[in-house]
């Protein structure tokens, strides 16, 4: 059973969730609209998606171009202080990709797609969007990780591509929270596990999933949000699951 939810800490000003139209990024798009802390949400996505709320901006986004990147970027700071980014984007199958059983079922290709998507983008904004944090005050920048990207806790080996990617991503985040550290004190950098979510991602393998744990996007994208409301800069660094729990590296 989950704690009680820590009280919200302050995040006034513009909230970012980048991938705005998969499962997990529309419900927190919707989540994050609602919350009175903040003014607007910047909702980037690859795909189109209408809006009758004024208080959400859409724009596009391509991980794969960095040149839309920085545009993005500069849409977010022309709004104002940026006191949320959240990076919602991630793959696991798809367009033939497979998580591999085995090692001879490795291929370059797949290593390459799934480092580009899982790893090299959102590092590449967080090259353009840490920067716009403010020095002063709390501010938080947030990737959607995985729990078998952790190298402790890895027992059954296998997807390969997938869980070297997450593995990856985690360590960026480090290395970007040491040096966020320096610019901006009371930001943090986080990784967040969502848990099993109820998406296109996860459909091939949700037949295993213990009863009560497989969360609809409304539910993970609420469960993550309490976690950010919940860390500190001392948390900044490590990944966190839905429920709050410290994830080994």
């Amino acid at each position: 059973m989950m704690a009680p939810a820590p009280a919200p800490q302050p995040l006034a000003g513009i909230a970012v969730v980048i991938g705005a139209s998969g499962g997990i990024g529309s419900a927190l798009v919707a989540q994050l609209a609602d919350d009175s802390r903040f003014r607007r949400v910047l909702a980037l996505s690859r795909a189109a998606v209408a809006t009758d709320d004024s208080r959400i901006v859409r724009a596009p986004i391509d991980l794969s171009d960095e040149a839309i990147i920085a545009a993005a970027a500069a849409q977010a700071r022309a709004l104002g202080a940026v006191r949320l980014v959240i990076v919602a984007t991630g793959m696991l199958h798809g367009d033939g990709v497979r998580p591999e059983k085995h090692w001879g079922a490795l291929k370059g290709e797949t290593l390459a797609q799934l480092f580009a998507v899982n790893s090299i983008g959102p590092a590449l904004v967080a090259k353009h969007f840490l920067p716009l944090l403010p020095r002063a005050g709390r501010s938080v920048f947030a990737a959607i990780s995985a729990r078998v990207g952790s190298i402790e806790d890895n027992r059954l080996g296998g997807w390969y591509a997938y869980r070297a990617s997450k593995a990856a991503l985690n360590m960026l985040l480090k290395n970007f929270a040491i040096e966020l550290k320096r610019r901006a004190p009371e930001a943090v950098c986080i990784g967040l596990h969502p848990g099993t979510v109820d998406t296109r991602l996860s459909q091939p393998f949700q037949d295993n999933v213990a009863p009560g744990k497989l969360f609809s996007p409304g539910e993970s994208a609420a469960h993550l949000l309490r976690v950010i409301d919940g860390v500190t800069a001392a948390d900044s660094g490590s990944v966190f699951a839905w429920d709050g729990a410290r994830i080994p590296a």
